[in-house]
């Protein structure tokens, strides 16, 4: 069995949320396990939209670092300069993932001489990376791992990011052709796994995104968590975290938030950092919400205890996004034993998923007088319990990340 993997993707630890937070415990988890594992990436920035520190001083040059496991594994980072937009619009996300395209070419370009990789792992987005698991495969001999988080290109277009047909066709032809080059290919959802198929015209693996049942677990004794946060005992904490970018729909929040300026318990809570988040504020401000607070991304050694707070978790998606992206927040609310509202409709793998295991509550996307219906009725649930515990145990059952990279292990990565 082949021990060394070589991974491709600009987000990575230590990002706390997103696709980072995976990548990172992925590539932990494989060395841990014994495997050399090097990591071509940029300087972590999500979901800030600016590179953090220590990083910052230093964002345009590259640079290496490296540690080692008591089991012989090991990581060599790459990180490389990439164009990072504080506001990043269309024009922007595509100079942004061809800049990195870019640099990360000519690290690789100075890899491909040394020992050999087994393995290369491209992660999506952006999708065109996967050409560099393509170079590398051709000259190596290699086998490419295309490993799809988030179907950008129809995202792109459903949400009008890119307008133009042309485009949008010649950017399938190139996902086509990274298809068949592909050994194999994997996503994180049955729904996305399903889209994918009908694409690529060929088995697609199943490698959902994961939570430590270990670190996120319910607590009992909420309402002292509230007082320690700053809320009242009483108060129904009512709570979005994670990034904050358009293509939720976060606005609906403040607009479910407005209709129930009435109930002074309910406490819209919004956690997170994105580029949207100043147009939230400020329309928070101009409908004169005092029922909405905003909040920074919580610190990781908080964060099991600050989500146990929340009486009611929103997951917040647009129509044509709830196939496209499973999203990763959900992982955790699960794992907390959370009573999640989702915005989903009927026909999506995410409602399929939620309703066959009773683990949360659905109300439809875009839809505003459904999401304030549905919270109402999650506030006032009576088999709030049951639900619960369904989510909890479904983490338990399929998102523990030693069973989903024993089994990646198993099923792929032995061959």
């Amino acid at each position: 069995m082949g021990k060394r993997i070589l991974l491709l993707g600009y987000n990575f630890h230590p990002e706390p949320t997103g696709i980072g937070k995976y990548s990172g415990e992925m590539i932990y988890w494989l060395a841990n396990q014994g495997y050399h594992c090097t990591v071509i990436t940029t300087y972590p920035y999500y979901p800030f939209w600016k590179v953090q520190e220590p990083y910052y001083k230093n964002r345009y040059w590259y640079k290496i670092e490296e540690q080692i496991f008591e089991s012989g594994g090991k990581i060599v980072v790459h990180r490389c300069p990439m164009y990072v937009p504080s506001n990043p619009s269309g024009l922007k996300r595509v100079l942004l993932d061809f800049s990195f395209l870019i640099t990360a070419f000519f690290k690789l370009i100075q890899l491909i001489p040394g020992k050999k990789y087994n393995w290369v792992f491209t992660v999506v987005p952006s999708f065109q990376f996967g050409l560099l698991g393509i170079l590398y495969k051709k000259v190596r001999s290699a086998k490419l791992f295309y490993h799809i988080q988030d179907m950008q290109i129809e995202v792109a277009r459903d949400l009008q990011i890119i307008k133009s047909d042309k485009i949008i066709k010649s950017l399938f032809r190139l996902e086509n052709y990274i298809f068949n080059q592909s050994d194999v290919i994997s996503s994180i959802s049955e729904g996305m796994v399903q889209k994918i198929r009908e694409k690529a015209k060929k088995e697609i693996f199943l490698l959902p995104n994961w939570t430590d049942n270990n670190l996120f677990f319910p607590i009992k004794d909420r309402n002292a968590l509230k007082e320690m946060f700053g809320f009242k005992a009483n108060d129904q904490i009512i709570l979005y975290s994670g990034a904050i970018g358009e293509k939720q729909g976060l606005e609906s929040i403040l607009y479910a938030a407005n209709q129930a300026k009435h109930i002074e318990e309910w406490k819209f809570v919004i956690c997170g950092s994105g580029p949207y988040r100043g147009k939230l504020q400020s329309l928070a401000k101009e409908l004169h919400l005092r029922n909405v607070i905003f909040l920074p991304l919580q610190p990781f050694e908080l964060f099991n205890r600050f989500l146990n707070v929340a009486d009611l978790h929103l997951v917040i998606q647009k129509a044509n996004a709830s196939d496209l992206v499973m999203p990763s927040k959900l992982t955790t609310i699960l794992a907390v034993g959370g009573l999640a509202l989702i915005t989903a409709n009927i026909g999506s793998g995410l409602h399929t998923l939620i309703d066959k295991y009773k683990m949360g509550m659905l109300v439809q996307a875009e839809n505003q007088e459904a999401l304030n219906q549905g919270i109402r009725k999650a506030l006032h649930c009576e088999n709030k319990e049951a639900i619960t515990a369904n989510a909890r145990s479904y983490a338990e059952r399929y998102l523990s990340i030693d069973n989903i990279m024993k089994s990646l292990e198993d099923c792929v990565l032995k061959y």
